[in-house]
């Protein structure tokens, strides 16, 4: 009977105190005191591929996709045979390539990667009808693997419309399409595994990376969302056996469609850059520069006469952002400022001396600028030299500012650059990364004077 008691004093203790903790928490008017918040049923968690129609955006995709054939002849020396036999010369070898294309204009133009349609001497484009064009090439921006085609029908063609892949998030489902191996019309389907991806060596390329199964002939593609915009070209795949292994790759629709509206409208691709030379932040290099900041672009230096530097920026500015756009390191920088032009006005925050500061920056056409190292100045080469030299790509020596090394103007005034310290100097990016690193440090070229005599010197 006592236990019982005690039991009952127990269990009266308990419904006091709940009853005084419904009073608290979950009466109303308690003003000033806590509530509990209620449920938020809103969030569907079940997001699994089951839940979404892709049937949608492949129907509308496949159409606008096409084969794209490509004819090369090239000419080979004569074998043994045309030996004995009397036959002399070189002899003609074909050969056929393929990839996607997608048309992105209602009256035939037609979007692909550089490297798909290369060397062609013959292109044809097949739509999923079966109904086949001969093609002509637009123009081609080798840099970003992006070219134009254009065929001449006799219909209406069905398109694809961009859409905005700054807009795509990270886990966002997109659909490859395609003709891999020859198999026309192939959708797959994956998630945006990464964005801002720089896969080249002179970081100028910031591709889509996703998990959607891109194959040979997937290259010239589209990456579309569920909604069937175009969001990407499939460029490439990582891979050490040539087949899809987990990793594809495309261009972003933001930078392809303006490389399409500059041939369209100028006939080449028009770029403009800020004017700077530096590096991608991270953990180690912060720590080399002396700074806190681990992410962002660190300026080394502003290149004269450049936007940049008639707007203010300076050596150890620390650019954060441009316009709304978030930067994180150089790939990100990249793909923005490749998505403009000369003249356009960015704004540029940076952090200097710990507190942000927005500058207008107007970009300049990159062609005008030059780049110094050492007292030597550098540019691209022009038509002209890559005639001369028998080139594609390069750089050469512009002036020698330099007294210790104008003994040797002859020499160098107009040089072109094979290298440097046996990296292969490719171009003004490609050169101007690396040298930003050797600061007050000589390198050695590998140089081609203009009377073609080779030179290796050290400056």
């Amino acid at each position: 009977m006592k236990n019982f008691g005690s039991l009952l004093a127990v269990s009266l203790l308990s419904g006091a105190v709940t009853l005084g903790a419904y009073k608290f928490f979950l009466e109303p008017n308690n003003a000033g005191k806590l509530t509990l918040a209620s449920p938020n049923y809103a969030k569907n968690v079940n997001l699994g591929a089951e839940n979404i129609d892709f049937t949608a955006a492949a129907e509308n995709t496949v159409h606008a996709v096409v084969h794209v054939k490509n004819v090369s002849v090239s000419k080979v020396p004569g074998n043994i045979i045309d030996f004995i036999y009397g036959y002399q010369g070189s002899r003609e070898q074909t050969q056929i390539g393929t990839g996607s294309g997608v048309i992105i204009t209602e009256d035939g133009y037609i979007v692909t990667n550089n490297h798909v349609i290369q060397d062609a001497t013959e292109l044809e484009v097949t739509l999923n009808n079966n109904k086949s064009y001969k093609a002509k090439l637009v123009g081609t921006d080798s840099k970003m693997d992006i070219a134009l085609l254009k065929v001449e029908a006799d219909e209406k063609l069905p398109y694809v419309v961009f859409g905005d892949s700054d807009a795509i998030k990270v886990g966002e489902w997109v659909l490859a399409v395609g003709n891999p191996y020859n198999l026309n019309s192939t959708v797959t389907a994956g998630i945006v595994s990464a964005k801002a991806r720089n896969l080249s060596n002179n970081g100028i390329q910031s591709f889509i990376q996703t998990d959607a199964a891109v194959n040979p002939g997937n290259s010239g593609g589209a990456l579309v969302n569920t909604r069937g915009e175009l969001v990407g070209i499939n460029t490439m795949i990582s891979s050490p056996t040539g087949s899809y292994a987990g990793y594809s790759f495309a261009v972003p629709s933001n930078l392809t469609r303006k490389i399409i509206e500059d041939l369209m409208q100028f006939g080449n691709v028009q770029r403009g850059v800020l004017g700077i030379e530096g590096g991608e932040l991270n953990s180690n290099y912060a720590k080399e520069l002396g700074i806190k900041e681990t992410q962002g672009f660190y300026i080394n230096k502003v290149t004269k006469n450049s936007g940049a530097e008639k707007a203010g920026l300076t050596k150890g500015d620390i650019i954060v952002q441009l316009d709304d756009k978030k930067i994180n390191g150089f790939a990100e920088l990249s793909a923005y400022i490749n998505t403009k032009r000369p003249n356009d006005v960015i704004q540029v925050s940076v952090l200097r001396d710990g507190k942000q500061k927005t500058l207008p920056v107007k970009l300049t056409k990159k062609e005008i600028l030059n780049y110094e190292f050492n007292g030597i100045e550098f540019e691209d080469l022009d038509a002209a030299d890559k005639k001369q030299f028998n080139v594609k790509e390069g750089i050469k020596i512009k002036k020698v500012n330099n007294p210790e090394f104008t003994e040797y103007n002859d020499i160098l005034d107009g040089a072109l650059i094979i290298s440097i310290d046996g990296m292969k100097a490719k171009d003004m990016e490609t050169v101007s990364s690396y040298l930003a690193k050797k600061e007050n440090q000589k390198a050695r070229y590998q140089i081609i004077s203009r009377n073609g005599q080779m030179y290796s010197i050290i400056m």
